[in-house]
């Protein structure tokens, strides 16, 4: 889809049918007011995560007022929030503060080992019976984990899974990439760019990674986050969520879809960053 002059590619979440853009707006530390958000909001980046934890939930509801139709919402419950009445309270509290009345993607932050499965994914079932939540998925589950999830529900599928995932922390490529390639589940990427020491800006270098990133940058007229960022999209089932306080950053991150680097180029970036 073209947004602001470049065209920002959509991916399917899961097997769901539903489209959401390659490059979504992330919210872990997020400080930068609304305008941020709603300038990414307009340029196609209507996917929009937050958590519970991160207590950014209320900033975020106030981004998307009057834009709520254009937007994807996620969000997560804590890992500490997993027996059946405490989830169904925390889903009502991020509601509240996000000023809406359904949650695109609800997500379990972390896996909790001493609430059984069963009862936390029959909770997350009821609330998408109840039409308080659309979409139910994962965030820093294992593929072992992931199994249990699934195998817990009756009625809905696991769409995605949202882990830490940059060209510095490679761990789920072995076994996590491939199995959310074999049973459609989405791997959103935190972290993408590794706290911002992929964006080419950082005073801590490590020599070859990036300098072979500035010169992947400079061959494909790019800046280093944005091949960092694309990168990461050139790996299967991937979308990827940085966090941006600026408009100018905002804009730089969803500039790094519509593109995609050589195969060449993306060897030369694997070998540089080993796993």
């Amino acid at each position: 889809m073209r947004y602001g002059g470049f065209d920002l590619e959509y991916k399917e979440l899961g097997g769901t049918g539903e489209m959401v853009p390659e490059i979504g707006l992330g919210t872990w530390k997020y400080n930068g007011g609304v305008e941020p958000l709603r300038r990414g909001i307009d340029l196609g980046a209507n996917l929009i995560d937050t958590a519970e934890m991160y207590k950014t939930e209320y900033a975020v509801g106030k981004a998307i007022k009057g834009r709520r139709d254009k937007v994807f919402l996620a969000t997560k419950v804590l890992g500490s929030n997993l027996r059946h009445d405490a989830l169904m309270r925390a889903a009502e509290s991020s509601l509240r503060f996000l000023d809406d009345g359904v949650i695109d993607l609800y997500q379990i932050h972390w896996s909790n080992r001493s609430v059984p499965i069963k009862e936390t994914m029959g909770a997350m079932e009821e609330l998408v019976e109840r039409g308080m939540i659309r979409y139910i998925g994962v965030s820093n589950f294992s593929v072992v984990e992931m199994r249990e999830a699934q195998r817990a529900m009756t009625n809905n599928p696991l769409v995605s899974n949202q882990v830490l995932y940059n060209l510095k922390q490679r761990q789920i490529e072995p076994y996590l990439i491939p199995y959310c390639v074999d049973n459609n589940i989405t791997v959103i990427a935190y972290t993408p760019l590794a706290d911002g020491s992929l964006s080419g800006k950082s005073r801590f270098r490590s020599d070859r990674g990036e300098s072979t990133l500035e010169q992947v940058a400079k061959e494909v007229d790019k800046t280093p986050a944005q091949v960092a960022l694309n990168w990461c999209l050139s790996r299967p089932n991937v979308i990827v969520i940085p966090k941006s306080n600026s408009v100018e950053r905002t804009v730089e991150n969803c500039r790094a879809s519509g593109w995609s680097l050589s195969t060449n180029q993306v060897q030369s970036l694997d070998a540089a960053f080993p796993q």
